[in-house]
């Protein structure tokens, strides 16, 4: 039951996404015709960060595609970490075009030039109508994936945006102040950067298996070592392999020479206590009685075995 509905929320998502798609291809194809024509780089900005938009939700819809099959001898894992990945080079690209966008808006201030306003204005308009209806198509989902939430976060800056470059339009068209054309491309790339930085962080900590911000290694230890059979934990690995799925491993030390059936219940207590009070969904012990080995909680794999 669990396994089919994994499944259903993905094909949900999926087509939610293809349906964006071709929403910010409308967009980016008259923004870019709209941007030639009037001369306004804010509305190309636009349709940069819409045609970004494209990009960031073709690679987010292929990695919820790929996070679907399943595993298999070689992929133990299966495709579960597509969507990080796809996440991470979502929010990359966007910083990159933020840098772009601020480099042709300083040379547009040093030599401005007069900027069809009106064109400009109707299309930022048409394209906040259907950023924002992007942005409802897919809010749903955007709380439960990282890839999603990548994407989203894309469609929510184009609204943003283009409502900066509709203000900008009007104040173009009813005082001829064409320098605020590039200063409104300034301001949307930086906040481009400001929101891309924190999930490129995320992300990478995600690939480099951190242990989740939220989780505090030491208070699972001593929480652990608190039943009444364990002497010890150590050797422990905590990490996130996907948005939901926290892996935690370790050495675990009994006090007595447990049989194999009552270690096993033991550790079947573990691995409940621990989903419960720490969203740990895999756990994996390896049980011990009487071993004289490092007892460092965190192994330092520089060190000779």
């Amino acid at each position: 039951m669990g396994h089919s509905h994994h499944h259903h929320s993905h094909d949900l998502s999926g087509k939610r996404l293809f349906l964006t798609i071709l929403i910010n291809i409308a967009i980016t194809v008259s923004e870019i015709v709209g941007g030639v024509v009037s001369g306004s780089l804010s509305l190309l900005s636009d349709a940069l960060h819409n045609f970004s938009d494209v990009v960031a939700l073709v690679v987010s819809w292929a990695a919820n595609v790929l996070a679907r099959k399943d595993a298999d001898k070689r992929k133990t894992f299966g495709y579960r970490r597509a969507e990080i990945i796809a996440a991470l080079f979502n929010s990359a690209v966007l910083m990159g075009i933020a840098f772009s966008l601020i480099y042709h808006a300083v040379l547009k201030i040093i030599h401005p030039e007069q900027i069809k306003s009106l064109i400009v204005i109707y299309l930022s308009l048409l394209s906040i109508i259907l950023n924002f209806l992007s942005v409802l198509i897919i809010k749903k989902d955007a709380s439960k994936s990282m890839n999603i939430k990548s994407a989203y976060l894309h469609l929510l800056t184009d609204v943003m945006t283009s409502i900066a470059v509709f203000l900008g339009g009007i104040v173009m068209l009813k005082w001829k102040l064409f320098y605020v054309d590039p200063v409104i491309s300034i301001l949307i790339a930086l906040y481009l950067i400001k929101e891309s930085f924190g999930l490129v962080k995320e992300t990478i900590e995600v690939l480099m298996n951190f242990a989740p911000e939220h989780l505090d290694l030491n208070e699972i230890k001593s929480r652990l070592e608190e039943f009444d059979y364990i002497d010890n934990i150590h050797h422990i690995h905590l990490w996130r392999l996907s948005d939901h799925e926290v892996f935690f491993e370790a050495h675990i030390d009994f006090k007595d020479n447990l049989s194999l059936e009552e270690a096993t219940k033991k550790i079947e207590e573990l691995e409940r206590f621990l989903k419960e009070n720490f969203g740990i969904n895999h756990t994996t012990f390896q049980q011990e009685f009487n071993r004289d080995d490092d007892k460092s909680p965190v192994k330092n794999h520089n060190r000779n075995h």
